[in-house]
């Protein structure tokens, strides 16, 4: 079955590390936005059901119940095995949380990156750790116990006592499921651009060493294996069962379907992405009844290698590499940074460091 995004990228600030098309945009683009996000829903052609749903931003816990309700009646197949919704630290009440439940969310994901008080205000988040606490206890007491929460290795300012502090926060809470992405330094967002300027703003002189990100990073998956939360994805650490049922579909080259803008679709061997921006994507919807931008052909061979070995469990040694991916999968093997086993190839520890470049050279 396949799984459906839908992307709300209205915010109540921008983060500074964030490199999504999202932010703070006016009140009567919201209005817009939901309408034609509504008529992108019930004009799509539901032949083939879904079984998970997943709306991401922004920050889509800030949006109103109405509209919720609206796009997830949208939506077929309801109750469906999975339905997550992400959510701000903070933006939670006992009424919200309980709303959500009874329109079909199930599963929380918490922007939470860092549980230092010092550290999220610096990229412009507002919570500290025990909005965290009670943002989780609602979740418990409203029966939902299927929740993540994000955390970023290299922070401005961030050291190994202060992420080990966080750590400790998630062992505390007994969290489920945990998401652990070391920064990335990209123009696409406020900080990236200050850290490769060189310059002064957002806290960007004080972002920690590429080696000092890796021993975080190093550091959870360590203290996080202890908690029983087993990385079953590059960035992605579970408790048995709690692994996301919807991102398992990208990994897995299964079909989904995105809604809204900078959404990304793939279905029988096809991609296509939605406009980028919000006002782009209400423009085009009702210019041209779709806002797709961009579609192409799906390479199962390749990306199989691109995605497929994002999982732990890697993918199978079946001899379907062109000759020059098995002549870089032999030199990989042999520097360390891949490992077979069974039949199966997977990443090595080491190799899940140098991750970007296996997947460069295997795609090429």
């Amino acid at each position: 079955m396949a799984g459906v995004y839908i992307s709300w990228p209205f915010c109540s600030q921008k983060c500074t590390y964030c490199n999504f098309a999202s932010g703070v945009l006016p009140q009567a683009l919201e209005v817009d936005y939901a309408a034609v996000l509504l008529s992108e829903l019930r004009e799509h052609d539901w032949a083939e059901a879904p079984d998970t749903v997943y709306l991401g931003g922004g920050t889509p816990s800030l949006m109103p119940l109405d509209t919720l309700r609206s796009i997830l009646g949208a939506i077929p197949r309801r109750p469906w095995a999975e339905a997550t919704l992400e959510a701000a630290p903070g933006t939670l009440t006992a009424e919200g949380v309980e709303a959500w439940r009874s329109a079909g969310i199930t599963r929380l994901s918490l922007g939470v990156q860092s549980f230092s008080s010092r550290e999220a205000a610096r990229t412009g988040r507002r919570h500290t750790a025990e909005t965290v606490a009670h943002d989780v206890t609602l979740l418990r007491e409203a029966g939902i116990s299927d929740f993540n929460l994000d955390l970023i290795a290299g922070l401005p300012g961030q050291t190994e006592s202060s992420f080990e502090e966080s750590l400790d926060w998630i062992e505390r809470l007994r969290a489920p499921h945990v998401s652990v992405y070391m920064l990335e330094v990209d123009e696409d967002s406020r900080l990236g651009q200050e850290v490769l300027l060189n310059g002064k703003r957002y806290g960007a002189p004080d972002v920690p060493s590429d080696e000092i990100i890796v021993r975080l990073y190093e550091r959870a998956v360590e203290r996080l294996a202890r908690m029983d939360l087993r990385r079953y994805e590059i960035s992605n650490f579970a408790a048995p069962g709690f692994e996301s049922k919807h991102n398992l579909k990208y990994w897995q080259l299964e079909s989904y379907f995105g809604f809204g803008a900078d959404a990304h679709s793939f279905h029988s061997g096809r991609r296509w992405q939605n406009a980028e921006t919000a006002a782009d994507y209400v423009a085009r919807m009702r210019e041209h009844g779709n806002a797709r931008v961009a579609e192409s052909e799906a390479h199962p061979g390749d990306e199989r290698f691109f995605v497929g070995l994002r999982l732990m469990r890697g993918i199978a040694d079946d001899g379907r590499a062109t000759d020059p991916q098995r002549q870089a999968i032999e030199r990989f093997v042999n520097d360390g940074l891949l490992e077979r086993r069974e039949g199966v190839l997977r990443l090595t520890d080491r190799g899940v460091l140098f991750s970007n470049d296996v997947f460069a050279e295997l795609v090429a």
